[in-house]
């Protein structure tokens, strides 16, 4: 009886962490094949764990996001991605991306959090200005201020 009440205990903590966890897959998958379904000779898809962490809409028509990406080298480290989308009709459609900082320079846990973004601010006007300042640890605090602005559609930094 008590193998019986640890076992659903154990699966039912299993299911409760998976339900939490954003899971994004990342790669291409083939036309028909299941995501994490590998075929014979190539490689499956990597996973990678992404959890938007700020999201600017500008008008009807551009939308600016900042994702934070894990990292799958190092479970502690992240790489936080700045993107712009336009409206395409009736959808979201990526523009551009680009890093703000370097590849895993960022700590998972103080993105993920509740207070995890200092600034973020976007202008409609052009050109295009966007301000970014995010949480380092909370010993440490923010960071400095990343400035980006869009040209021609293009995300550029400065």
């Amino acid at each position: 009886m008590k193998t019986d009440a640890r076992r659903i205990r154990h699966v039912a903590m299993a299911v409760g962490a998976l339900a939490l966890t954003s899971v994004t897959v990342t790669g291409a998958v083939s036309p028909g094949a299941a995501a994490g379904a590998s075929t014979a000779g190539s490689p499956s898809p990597v996973r990678q764990q992404t959890q938007r962490i700020a999201t600017s809409t500008l008008g009807k028509d551009l939308q600016v996001t900042l994702t934070a990406v894990r990292s799958t080298r190092d479970q502690l480290a992240a790489t936080v991605d700045l993107a712009t989308f336009v409206q395409v009709k009736g959808e979201w459609r990526l523009q551009d991306r680009t890093r703000v900082g370097q590849k895993d320079s960022w700590f998972w846990f103080p993105l993920t959090g509740s207070r995890a973004v200092c600034e973020f601010s976007t202008a409609s006007a052009a050109p295009q200005r966007i301000r970014v300042s995010l949480l380092v640890t909370p010993s440490i605090g923010c960071s400095p201020v990343h400035r980006f602005h869009v040209e021609n559609g293009k995300i550029v930094t400065g």
